[in-house]
């Protein structure tokens, strides 16, 4: 029971900040590359090895003139997604339910807009939903949360 309340209280503040369903969002006034860098080395130190990094905002911008009008609506500066796995959490998710290796390997992407960095991933409490594996899915959830959390918290 202790377990499922501290885990509840870790993810308040990321939840507090969601954006869509299911999508997990912390916003901060530090630029981009800045967040980029500290989150990248507090997953490595935590195991959760970063296996693939894109540039997706200078590959749509490759786009911008046959795109037209329709490129870039939202107005954002630098787009770049990561992802990143963890052995033995994907051991511990193939255990509680094979299926909910749909999620691995693990990604998050950041976002720059109006001056803010934003931090987006999928909650994959949300993903699991109806899983027996979702209790699992929760605390891999929670400890990603964390790792997210001091990453940003650090100088």
């Amino acid at each position: 029971m202790k377990k499922k309340i501290l885990c509840l209280i870790l993810l308040i503040p990321l939840a507090a900040s969601a954006g869509s369903a299911g999508v997990l969002k912390v916003t901060t006034e530090r630029s981009l590359d800045e967040v980029y860098g500290k989150i990248y080395d507090a997953l490595e130190t935590e195991q959760f090895w970063v296996v693939f990094e894109a540039d997706m905002g200078e590959r749509m911008a490759r786009f911008a003139e046959s795109w037209g009008e329709d490129y870039n609506r939202s107005g954002l500066g630098t787009v770049k997604s990561m992802v990143f796995c963890n052995i033995w959490w994907t051991n511990r998710i193939a255990n509680a339910d094979p299926d909910l290796l749909a999620m691995c390997p693990l990604h998050l992407s950041l976002y720059e807009k109006d001056g803010e960095t934003h931090v987006v991933m999928p909650a994959l409490s949300h993903m699991a939903e109806g899983s027996e594996g979702r209790e699992r899915a929760a605390q891999l959830e929670t400890e990603l949360a964390g790792i997210i959390d001091r990453a940003l918290a650090s100088d």
